[in-house]
C-alpha cells in the first residue's frame, strides 16, 4: 500500500500471484489440520488468509487483518456491506485498527466469474475507484431477483463507467481477458479452498473465523480480542 491509508497501488500484480500461490499452498495442510467441524461457535484456524495481490483497505500496519470471502451475485453479501460494513468501517478501518480485503468467491458459476475478473481488472486499471466499483457492483444486484441473469458484461460496464465517468470500455474488456486477471481469481479459488469457506460471506479476523457474520456485537468481540 502506497498510503496509509487507502487501496493497494495499480500496476501488474500477475508477477506476485506465484509467490502468494506458493505461500497459500504451503500453509494450506496445517490450516486444514487446525480446523474444527465447530457448527455454531468461531473457528480458530491458526493461521490467516494472505491478502497479498488482494484489495486492501485502512492503515498497513494494524494489528487486525478482515477478510471478506464474498460473491457478488451473493444477497447475504449485499446485505452485509449494507448493515455490518458501514459500522465495521467506522469502527475499525477509518481508526486504523484493522484493514479490510475481499477475496472473491464463485459459487454462483460464469456470473461470479465475470464479476471476479471484473473487479480483478478494475483493481489494476483503477485502484482508486475499485472501492466505489465493488459497491456499485453490489448495489445493482437485483435484492430477491438476485438469481436472474443479471451480472453481464453489459451490467458490468455500466457499473464500472458509473466509477469511472471516462472509463476505457475496450481497455477494461481486454483486461479482463487476460491471462494476468485469470490468475488471479484462480488464486482467490485457492484461498477459498484453503480455508474451508463454504457459504458467503465469510468474514474471517486474523485467524478466526466467524460462525454468524450477521451479528456485529460477535464481530466486535473477536476483534478486541485480537486488539490486545
Amino acid at each position: 500500500m502506497a498510503s496509509k491509508k487507502g487501496t493497494k497501488p495499480g500496476g501488474s500484480r500477475y508477477f506476485v500471484v506465484y509467490t502468494a500461490v506458493i505461500i497459500v499452498v504451503v500453509v494450506a495442510l496445517f490450516v486444514i489440520n487446525q480446523q474444527t467441524k465447530s457448527g455454531d461457535v468461531n473457528e480458530s484456524i491458526g493461521s490467516a488468509p494472505s491478502i497479498v495481490a488482494q484489495p486492501v483497505m485502512g492503515d498497513a500496519a494494524a494489528k487486525v487483518s478482515i477478510v471478506e470471502f464474498g460473491d457478488y451475485k451473493c444477497p447475504t453479501c449485499k446485505a452485509w456491506g449494507e448493515i455490518i460494513w458501514p459500522q465495521l468501517k467506522a469502527d475499525y478501518i477509518d481508526t486504523g485498527k484493522a484493514t479490510f480485503s475481499y477475496i472473491n468467491v464463485l459459487f454462483h458459476g460464469e456470473e461470479s466469474k465475470l464479476g471476479a475478473l471484473a473487479s480483478e481488472s478494475m483493481l489494476k486499471l483503477h485502484p482508486d475507484q475499485f472501492w466505489d466499483f465493488h459497491k456499485k457492483l453490489f448495489d445493482a444486484q437485483p435484492g430477491a431477483d438476485h438469481d436472474s441473469l443479471w451480472l453481464t458484461e453489459e451490467k458490468v460496464m455500466e457499473t464500472a463507467k458509473a466509477a469511472v465517468p471516462d472509463l476505457d470500455e475496450e481497455a477494461l474488456k481486454a483486461t479482463m481477458a487476460t491471462e494476468e486477471a485469470a490468475q488471479l481469481v484462480a488464486l482467490d479459488e485457492i484461498l477459498v479452498k484453503q480455508f474451508g469457506v463454504r457459504a458467503t460471506p465469510t468474514i474471517m479476523v486474523n485467524d478466526v473465523k466467524l460462525s454468524n457474520p450477521l451479528d456485529y456485537e460477535a464481530i466486535k468481540a473477536v476483534i478486541e480480542q485480537q486488539l490486545k
